[in-house]
């Protein structure tokens, strides 16, 4: 058994702890995918009267490596994505770099293990590390018995009471599938699970429109559109992505679709990493460069809705047909007609 002591303030890493349990989740996935993993599970264990016991997230990435074990968990701001830019199997792109996406598990509850398999000259070695939110310094780092595949389990117990806002699955999934889906489209090969759903926009989404999009400059974007099938909290948002389909920054849209659509919006530009690594996404209108393609955005987005209220279902089209083929007395009979029912109906 060994301990690893965390280099930061005690104060400075339970404010970590702090964050919503989709956040959360989130970050888990995120750690999930940037080891590798081509498929990630994440499950509510629920207990007899249906409240959340328990929060279980597993992969079949590359594990946590216990040699490097005082890195990873040990140095906070100091994480080994920091110096890389892809994964070490599949060269995809790497979400985390300041080793924060540990903490937030913390965010879900008390305890937390990881119990992890990795591959170390040809052999399995298993390890499992834990953590409590009343240490938030401090993790265990013991041997276990052997996994059978390299990959890492996240177990979460003593849940906070607001874990079971996930208990709602269609909009966890689809709160999950907007935030991961220029991620899952450029590496069809991964899944996402929520239990046991797939995390995927096909299955959740209404429909798709591209538009390609010149800012002042000349430079390029490309905005693609995706109207979901059902309302939920996280819609109507912004997304700023590099071409590899990675996140960058994401902000209110300040548009409605009008009919009360849910949609997001993902603008995607070569130019955006550059721009987010100068923090200028993050400042919004203030900076000109970005001000540039919000204006443009804007400006698709609310041709785009406002096409969209134009457009009339065929029974819209033949009703319309049918009422102007009738006579002026006819119509005012069939509106006399319309009229009665209604306060019948009040």
């Amino acid at each position: 058994m060994k301990q690893i002591y965390v280099q930061a303030q005690a104060d400075h890493i339970a404010s970590l702890f702090k964050g919503t349990p989709l956040a959360a989740i989130e970050e888990l996935v995120w750690n999930a995918l940037d080891a590798d993993a081509r498929e990630v599970k994440v499950d509510l264990i629920t207990n007899p009267l249906g409240g959340v016991e328990a929060v279980r997230v597993s992969d079949d990435g590359t594990g946590i490596d216990a040699l490097t074990a005082d890195q990873t968990f040990g140095n906070l701001g100091g994480s080994w994505k920091r110096d890389g830019r892809a994964t070490a199997s599949s060269g995809r792109r790497l979400h985390g770099r300041h080793g924060r996406g540990r903490f937030k598990a913390f965010a879900l509850g008390m305890e937390v293990e990881w119990r992890t398999t990795v591959r170390t000259g040809g052999e399995l070695l298993s390890y499992r590390i834990s953590g409590s939110a009343e240490k938030p310094g401090q993790f265990t780092l013991e041997d276990s018995p052997q996994g059978v595949a390299t990959g890492t389990e996240v177990m979460v117990t003593n849940v906070r009471a607001t874990v079971d806002s996930l208990l709602d699955a269609g909009e966890t999934v689809q709160n999950l599938a907007a935030k991961f889906a220029l991620y899952l489209k450029s590496y069809p090969n991964v899944r996402i699970y929520f239990n046991g759903l797939p995390v995927t926009p096909v299955i959740v989404q209404r429909r798709v429109s591209d538009y390609a999009l010149t800012v002042g400059d000349g430079a390029q974007a490309k905005l693609e559109i995706i109207e979901w099938k059902r309302k939920f909290v996280g819609s109507g948002r912004l997304v700023f992505a590099g071409p590899d389909g990675f996140q960058l920054h994401e902000q209110p849209a300040g548009v409605r679709s009008g009919s009360g659509t849910s949609f997001t919006a993902y603008l995607v530009s070569p130019r955006f990493p550059a721009l987010s690594a100068e923090n200028a996404l993050v400042m919004d209108e203030l900076n000109p460069e970005v001000r540039m393609y919000l204006d443009e955005t804007k400006k698709v987005l609310k041709a785009h809705f406002l096409a969209l209220g134009e457009q009339k279902s065929d029974f819209e089209r033949e009703w319309e047909d049918r009422v102007m083929a009738l006579s002026r007395d006819e119509r005012k009979a069939l509106l006399a007609i319309l009229k009665r029912s209604l306060k019948l109906k009040a």
